[in-house]
């Protein structure tokens, strides 16, 4: 059984820890939570972590105002060290200091240049998310929440039924070819650091940008 421990670094509760939670626990405005946080903004029952194949598992349970991680809407995410947990009004971060600093260390020798950068949208209306510098006092460590909030490469999930596998073969395959033809399509100016998508293409990425979004949309909210 996993432990979860989370601080809050803004809103109501501010300065609150939450140390060694058993999982699963839910985190909301209601009596009944393992979390219950003061602030109106969050739903009665707002998100729920809980563990899977040895990972901790987010899921945002249909709250009004959404959840975000890092800067960015989810609604499941597998939580890491020195997530930054967004609900309404409130930031909370993901782990105790010492797990955090392990991370931070194992990613030291990482090549992240592959991976993809979390924040917010510039259009994004609400409060920014708390420094991790400030909570944990890392002055030397100026790119500590950029390394921290990086994206590498995902591994491919462990334990699939045949048929599950097939259904993410199938859908890699399918995004691999969609890409594959986006990228043959692209015309290089010679001497030159700019590339050329014609119209047509330009809507294809759209529409493929589309497509994805409405995957990561049916996998959060799944039909009943």
């Amino acid at each position: 059984m996993a432990l979860v421990t989370l601080r809050v670094l803004d809103g109501a509760d501010r300065g609150r820890v939450f140390e060694n939670l058993c999982t699963p626990i839910t985190i909301g405005r209601e009596e009944g939570n393992a979390i219950q946080l003061n602030d109106e903004r969050v739903s009665r029952f707002h998100i729920k972590i809980q563990e899977d194949q040895e990972k901790l598992v987010l899921t945002d349970l249909e709250s009004t105002n959404g959840t975000k991680v890092n800067g960015e809407n989810v609604k499941l995410w597998i939580l890491r060290f020195g997530d930054l947990i967004t609900l309404g009004r409130t930031v909370l971060l993901f782990g105790t200091r010492d797990e955090i600093a392990q991370r931070l260390a194992s990613l030291r020798g990482v090549d992240l240049s592959a991976g993809a950068t979390l924040s917010a949208s510039e259009e994004d209306e609400s409060p920014p998310s708390a420094s991790l510098d400030f909570e944990l006092h890392w002055g030397d460590e100026a790119d500590a929440q950029a390394t921290l909030h990086t994206l590498i490469p995902p591994e491919l999930p462990v334990g699939l039924t045949p048929g599950q596998a097939a259904q993410v073969s199938e859908m890699l395959h399918y995004l691999h070819l969609r890409f594959r033809g986006l990228i043959h399509s692209v015309k290089a100016k010679p001497k030159s650091d700019k590339i050329t998508l014609e119209q047509r293409q330009w809507q294809n990425l759209l529409d493929l940008h589309d497509r994805i979004a409405g995957y990561l949309r049916a996998i959060g909210e799944p039909e009943e």
